[in-house]
């Protein structure tokens, strides 16, 4: 029997990358994978997501709660967890109760803070069923309020599946920049247990279905992630290599559209 992550893609494969100043800051470069940003990834919890846990697909990426980056992440979400009612947030006894965190370790770091997990997954996922609505509670609380889901939830939570790294640099003349590296989060950016994951969503077709690309649909993200100037030029920069046609196309988002185009042939047989 086929599993959804056997139709998931390789992790190696060719991929257009760009580097840029950015024009807030010539110290800053941006460097930036155009194959993941102008692929057409899209989140489809609810919609066809598989989990990444086998037996738990109305969990999404949420069953093992989510680590927080710093205090002032914790903070954030603290203040913004308090807005939540019984009617918003299923497990908001469990939350007043024990508190919205628990501790655990990465790798060689045994203090980690983490969202505490309620029946198998995160406390802020209201289930199905729920009256209140499924998904994430705290992003359902930024939809209400006019807020964007950055605003409300862990960092880890509305940067994925963009992976953001950085680093210092010292160039052959001794000066320095600091180098932004905007990427896919793939399995392998969860560390040893990435790929144990069930299924993962950056490298299934299923995933690649979105109306626009990714640089757009997570364009608030991105801006979060490296500044709106630098947002600004790195749109631009996507927008001018799609219209001269990207090379090295994820091959995710390349299966996803031939099966668009094949199920589109298909209906218009059925018609005739």
């Amino acid at each position: 029997m086929i599993q959804p992550r056997d139709r998931e893609v390789s992790l190696d494969f060719p991929r257009e990358w760009i580097e840029f100043v950015d024009p807030d800051n010539a110290e800053h470069h941006i460097r930036a994978d155009l194959t993941w940003l102008c692929s057409r990834w899209t989140c489809i919890f609810g919609r066809g997501c598989h989990g990444v846990v086998e037996g738990r697909p109305d969990d999404g990426c949420c069953s093992h709660g989510a680590f927080f980056s710093d205090d002032e992440d914790l903070q954030r979400v603290r203040k913004h967890a308090k807005k939540l009612t019984p009617e918003t947030w299923q497990y908001a006894a469990a939350g007043k109760k024990k508190g919205i965190t628990e501790q655990d370790s990465v790798g060689e770091d045994e203090n980690r803070v983490r969202t505490r997990r309620v029946d198998g997954a995160c406390i802020f996922l209201n289930r199905p069923g729920f009256a209140g609505g499924e998904g994430c509670a705290l992003h359902a609380l930024a939809l209400r309020t006019g807020l964007h889901p950055l605003d409300t939830k862990p960092e880890v939570c509305w940067q994925l599946p963009v992976r953001r790294e950085q680093e210092w640099v010292t160039r052959p003349d001794d000066t320095e920049i600091l180098v932004s590296t905007v990427s896919e989060f793939d399995r392998r950016g969860w560390g040893e247990g990435g790929h144990d994951l069930y299924w993962y969503c950056t490298s299934a077709p299923e995933a690649h279905v979105g109306t626009e690309p990714l640089y757009l649909s997570y364009g608030p993200e991105l801006a979060a992630l490296i500044g709106a100037n630098a947002y600004a030029e790195l749109a631009r920069l996507c927008e001018r290599r799609l219209a001269q046609g990207l090379v090295a196309t994820h091959p995710a988002t390349v299966v996803a559209t031939a099966q668009a185009v094949l199920a589109e042939t298909d209906s218009a047989g059925g018609t005739g």
